[in-house]
């Protein structure tokens, strides 16, 4: 194997592969889903059922829709907020500006999320 060979199959195996058009909408799509199923597992849980010993087993379902539910809700403001950073490298003048801009975005998408729930 020659050496430009070797090079054309590096960049071969190396060049970047375009994700399906509908990815990022069914991402979103899945991740409000599990938001939305974790919610009703919490709201459907009863605090003073715990008071019994014998009932703490059963926890393990509320504390996974807690860690599921969070982990889905972060995602789905990082996908939304991810989606913006063009307009917003755009408008920033500068480098803290567009930190600023990113914060504002991923707190107005995280209260969007909590709106979503209600």
């Amino acid at each position: 194997m020659s050496a430009p060979d070797f090079e054309t199959r590096i960049k071969q195996a190396l060049s970047p592969v375009e994700p399906p058009v509908d990815l990022e909408q069914r991402l979103e799509l899945t991740l409000g889903e599990i938001v939305e199923l974790a919610a009703d597992e919490l709201d459907a849980w009863e605090l003073a059922t715990f008071k019994d010993p014998r009932n703490w087993v059963r926890i393990a379902r509320p504390a996974a829709a807690v860690v599921l539910g969070t982990g889905a809700a972060v995602g789905l403001v990082v996908l939304r907020t991810q989606r913006k950073r063009h307009r917003r490298r755009a408008q920033a003048r500068g480098a803290l500006d567009l930190v600023d801009r990113t914060l504002r975005d991923f707190g107005r998408e995280s209260l969007r999320v909590f709106d979503d729930l209600r």
